[in-house]
């Protein structure tokens, strides 16, 4: 079969590897229908965590199960699944408290699962899924291609925008604002507004990352950043910055940003994987009574609750999807969203 491998800063190929079989009892072989690159992906791709040798890449996709071991009790072939980010057994006790991502038997895709063998990525044709009870979950058909990129945003994106609102605490009545306007900070505008948030501030300087934030319920775009930023989110509301805010990047910028932007007593969702950035002012926070929630987000716990919405078309966050493309065009994909001219690609084995 043909999966992708990182070999280097800007080198992405996709390459024949052997096809997956089945090694323990408890895995499946999925066949994947669509794949795409996530934003963390790219640090890899910039040479911002290095690659010391060529390995499979990709931890989002959605695909038809294919084959089963006989200790799967709860899938069979055919079925339509979504695959979280990392695999999860679901019954350990740090799964059980709905942090899967804690999972005592978690690896992640392109590495070495708890039994010691290799698993496959999402970027590629077909996948070995280890623990596939707890980590697959099945959808209640396969989806039309108008709904592919939706549901497919639920192994990762939206999950992760969720996270970042759930644990800042917005609800009903909420004032928050976004930093980042990539897909993770898009997902958090609809998962705010989702969870009753009156007022959404998206913080964006790109035009069409500025128009769709707005169609997915922000209120307010703000395009200044630093102190100047910080001090427009304040006179949107009134004075008071916002009850939270929910950083979706991950920079020492994006953090610092969130810190300045936030109230008194306001809550910070961090979802944005940090990637060199320093260390976060705890005087600061201390003397405000700011508080800092979020991580790396567990959303397999987030599935069940979020793919209603996904499939009654209440939310539409397929539409952070605007390239698409086919499985031999990877690199183009990630060049893509390297410069900014896509948002996110979805990838077509």
């Amino acid at each position: 079969m043909r999966a992708t491998l990182i070999h280097g800063p800007h080198d992405i190929r996709l390459e024949e590897v052997p096809d997956p079989r089945l090694l323990s009892p408890t895995d499946a072989i999925v066949r994947v229908v669509a794949a795409c690159v996530c934003g963390s992906d790219l640090w890899g791709y910039r040479g911002v965590s290095p690659t010391k040798e060529p390995r499979r890449i990709g931890h989002e996709f959605v695909g038809v199960i294919e084959e089963v071991g006989a200790g799967v009790r709860d899938l069979r072939p055919g079925q339509f699944v979504v695959a979280p980010f990392t695999v999860s057994d679901g019954t350990c006790v740090h799964c059980r408290n709905g942090v899967h991502t804690s999972c005592e038997r978690s690896s992640g895709w392109g590495g070495i699962d708890a039994e010691g063998f290799f698993t496959d990525a999402g970027q590629g044709e077909y996948v070995r899924v280890p623990l596939a009870d707890g980590t697959l979950v099945p959808m209640p058909e396969t989806p039309s291609e108008q709904l592919l990129g939706s549901v497919l945003t639920l192994s990762d994106v939206m999950g992760t925008g969720h996270h970042a609102a759930f644990t800042a605490g917005v609800r009903p009545g909420s004032t928050v604002a976004v930093v980042g306007d990539g897909a993770v900070g898009l997902c958090a505008v609809i998962a705010a507004r989702r969870l009753g948030a009156e007022r959404v501030i998206a913080m964006s300087r790109h035009a069409a990352r500025q128009a769709l934030a707005t169609e997915f319920g922000a209120t307010d775009i703000v395009a200044e950043r630093g102190d100047e930023g910080a001090e427009r989110v304040r006179d949107l509301l009134g004075g008071v910055g916002p009850d939270a805010v929910l950083e979706c990047v991950g920079t020492k910028e994006s953090v610092a940003q969130a810190v300045a932007t936030v109230r008194p007593g306001g809550r910070i969702g961090v979802v944005g994987l940090p990637t060199g950035g320093g260390e976060l002012p705890l005087a600061t926070l201390f003397r405000a009574n700011i508080g800092v929630v979020g991580g790396v987000a567990p959303v397999r716990a987030y599935i069940e609750e979020l793919a209603p919405d996904v499939w009654s078309g209440a939310i539409d966050p397929g539409r952070v999807f605007d390239l698409v493309l086919p499985l031999d065009r990877v690199a183009e994909g990630y060049a893509a969203m390297d410069e900014r001219r896509a948002i996110k690609s979805m990838l077509r084995p």
